[in-house]
């Protein structure tokens, strides 16, 4: 809880923070961010599993993802042609060091949401929904980090970003990678780890306070309409099928 209260409170301050030390202020506010939602994540999976498949889930994403970002930022498989830039430190390979734990912040929430869609923590309907709530949140994501200068795809700037053609001048094969990335590792944990059960409600409260959080701050802080309305879409849809599904 009290993880969770920080985290909270570090999202909803970071616009006036932001707005009031600049892009450092604003850097620092997402690193705290993301440090503390998946402190917040991995102690809600300690609550229910023992610490050595902890420990491992946490490994496995950390190093899966880092490889996948790793290799599609220097070749450009399989999310499309883009480059970090320098504002988030420290690097490994050219790949931000946060930027996994991105990946691990998400992934058990998704998880969860993918579980309670299919009923199951395992075969190729929990995969696919899993994936496709994690893939749901880039929907937010993406457009955010290209307009903050994290990332760059080839031939865009920041100021035109946005108006190139695919999804807010991200191209369509990002999201392709997010699904086939997120799949691999969500089968690899569905067959790797032998407990297959989750902190199902805990996770569920996490990928819905992200839910909200981002389309509140994007349409009256970030001022990204189009983003935090299909973000909105996109993962509300997730949620409501996990209520759906879910024997609560």
């Amino acid at each position: 809880m009290v993880l969770l209260a920080a985290w909270l409170l570090t999202l909803l301050t970071m616009p006036f923070r932001a707005r009031k030390g600049g892009a450092r202020a604003e850097t620092q506010s997402i690193i705290a961010g993301v440090v503390l939602q998946v402190a917040t994540v991995t102690a809600i999976l300690l609550s229910d599993w023992p610490p050595l498949q902890v420990g491992g889930t946490v490994a496995g994403v950390l190093i899966l993802s880092w490889l996948a970002e790793f290799v599609g930022s220097h070749t450009g498989f399989p999310f499309g042609r883009y480059a970090y830039t320098r504002r988030l430190q420290p690097q490994l390979g050219q790949v931000p060091v946060l930027i996994p734990f991105a990946w691990l912040m998400m992934l058990p929430p998704a998880w969860a949401i993918g579980g309670a869609i299919a009923g199951a923590y395992h075969g190729l309907a929990f995969v696919l929904a899993s994936s496709l709530a994690f893939t749901a949140w880039d929907l937010f994501l993406d457009p955010q980090m290209v307009a903050w200068g994290m990332w760059i795809w080839q031939g865009s700037d920041r100021k035109r970003s946005r108006r190139r053609s695919g999804y807010f001048g991200i191209p369509w094969s990002n999201y392709a990678g997010w699904l086939g990335v997120s799949a691999l590792i969500t089968w690899a944990w569905s067959v790797l780890v032998p407990q297959q059960t989750l902190p199902r409600e805990a996770l569920t409260l996490i990928y819905a306070l992200t839910w909200g959080m981002e389309t509140f701050a994007q349409l009256v802080f970030w001022h990204l309409p189009g983003p935090a309305l299909s973000g909105a879409l996109g993962m509300g849809i997730c949620l409501l099928l996990a209520a759906l599904g879910a024997p609560w």
